[in-house]
């Protein structure tokens, strides 16, 4: 049996150092996503009648995040409301930051626009689904 060179043996491992890259990124189906969620794409809604807090506390023109319940609650213009599932549309990932009327996936760097979840850059290429959300005495309520 003829020994590997070390030219044969690099350009396996650069094959397979390629493979797994590309594994790693996967895609926008979430049948073969490789998030932590059990690969889910969407977000099941969170559950109604939960208070979130104070509609105050939202910034005009900006959103909140709500960990615990996977939500974030915009508030476009004021009085008005408007909530998302937190669970980016990429790979599952929590969409936890919001900065400058966006909503950022730390992921991958997916950004989605504060007034109606659309994406605004990618990779992501879905709009994060809707929560049902309301203000009831000054406070937001999922529902």
């Amino acid at each position: 049996m003829t020994e590997p060179t070390r030219r044969t043996v690099l350009a396996g491992a650069a094959g397979v150092s390629a493979a797994v890259a590309l594994a790693a990124c996967g895609g926008d189906d979430p049948a073969t996503s490789g998030s932590d969620n059990g690969g889910a794409g969407t977000a099941t809604p969170p559950a109604a009648g939960g208070a979130l807090g104070a509609l105050a506390d939202i910034p005009v023109g900006s959103a909140k995040y709500y960990e615990a319940q996977k939500v974030i609650v915009a508030q476009p213009t004021a009085g008005e409301v408007k909530g998302y599932s937190a669970i980016c549309t990429h790979q599952g990932c929590a969409v936890s930051k919001i900065e400058n009327a966006k909503m950022i996936c730390t992921c991958h760097m997916s950004t989605f626009r504060v007034a109606d979840g659309s994406v605004e850059s990618g990779p992501a290429t879905k709009p994060l689904p809707s929560a049902a959300v309301k203000v009831e005495n000054g406070q937001v309520v999922l529902g």
